[in-house]
């Protein structure tokens, strides 16, 4: 007697696809950081600011999710979503940065640490040794600061001790997350010595 045919969705075992639901989610992420600049200049439109930052927040989650649910997890993705994260936070917070709303010495400390975390993944990447993916340290991190951003944009007098909370709860989870992945890095270097000398 033959087997009833399986209804499960096919599983697409693709790491080079490029063209996923996830990948255009974080692509498109990254473009958001255009409309929520834009729609800071105007005071009337930052309850549409405010929608932007949410739907982007979120969508931070959902590109991880459809891509573990479809079986899309794709090389592209793995690098996309840290890369959508940085741009618009990047863009945002140094738009802020020169209308004096938000510290100086955050924005180049992200700018530092993203590059630390990056210039040896891409070297790795390039020598077939390791393919970067996020970590929940630095995924917690992405959205503490997101959080911050939202605090330094939107000034809630009620709850003032929150914005500063934020902000170094996200500096000390982006510092743990950037400790783990030299971690990882050390680990790769060891194994593909190892390899090396079989």
């Amino acid at each position: 007697m033959n087997k009833p045919v399986s209804k499960k969705k096919k599983i697409i075992d693709d790491p080079q696809r490029v063209l996923t639901l996830a990948n255009l989610i974080s692509m498109l992420r990254a473009s958001s950081a255009i409309p929520i600049i834009y729609t800071l200049n105007y005071p009337e439109w930052h309850w549409l600011t405010a929608i932007i930052i949410l739907v982007a927040a979120l969508s931070d989650s959902l590109d991880g999710y459809f891509a573990r649910r479809a079986k899309e997890v794709t090389h592209l993705g793995m690098w996309l979503d840290p890369i959508a994260d940085f741009v618009v936070i990047t863009a945002i917070v140094l738009y802020l940065v020169i209308l004096k709303m938000f510290p100086l010495w955050f924005f180049l400390f992200y700018i530092i640490r993203h590059i630390m975390v990056a210039a040896p993944a891409i070297y790795f990447v390039n020598h077939g040794m390791y393919i970067l993916s996020a970590n929940w340290w630095g995924k917690w991190a992405t959205g503490i600061t997101a959080l911050t951003v939202f605090l330094h944009i939107f000034q809630f007098d009620a709850v003032w001790w929150l914005k500063p909370a934020s902000l170094y709860s996200a500096t000390v989870l982006a510092i743990v997350s950037w400790v783990i992945y030299y971690r990882d890095y050390y680990y790769v270097i060891i194994n593909y010595r190892a390899k090396q000398t079989v």
